[in-house]
């Protein structure tokens, strides 16, 4: 899975305004049609992990176990899609087991609502 990097392409997945939300995490999703063929060919992750989170530390290890957990669960996924993760200041007590499971259960409602 490859990263959204630039400011553009979070402000286009977020003013979609297509959102799953769980306990501790939001996934907003941008499922692209053919229209984006230099984008097209890939999945796209991004994370957006405020300070209301926590201090840096507490906040680079809610985004690894982000990265981790997207990782695993990518094969949900729509082929065509830029996907955003956005933490709640919960997220940084949550246990791993619980975000993993959200995250699967997120990106299954994406992929069925993408159809």
């Amino acid at each position: 899975m490859e990263r959204l990097k630039s400011h553009r392409d979070f402000v286009g997945v977020l003013k979609c305004r297509r959102k799953i939300g769980g306990k501790d995490i939001v996934v907003h999703y941008l499922v692209l049609d053919d229209q984006h063929d230099d984008q097209a060919n890939h999945r796209r992750l991004g994370l957006a992990v405020s300070k209301s989170v926590g201090k840096a530390v507490t906040r680079n290890t809610v985004k690894r176990r982000f990265r981790i957990l997207a990782r695993m669960h990518e094969h949900q996924l729509p082929e065509h899609c830029d996907i955003v993760l956005r933490a709640k200041p919960s997220a940084a007590s949550a246990s791993f087991d619980s975000l993993d499971q959200q995250i699967a259960k997120c990106f299954a409602a994406v992929s069925h609502k993408a159809k």
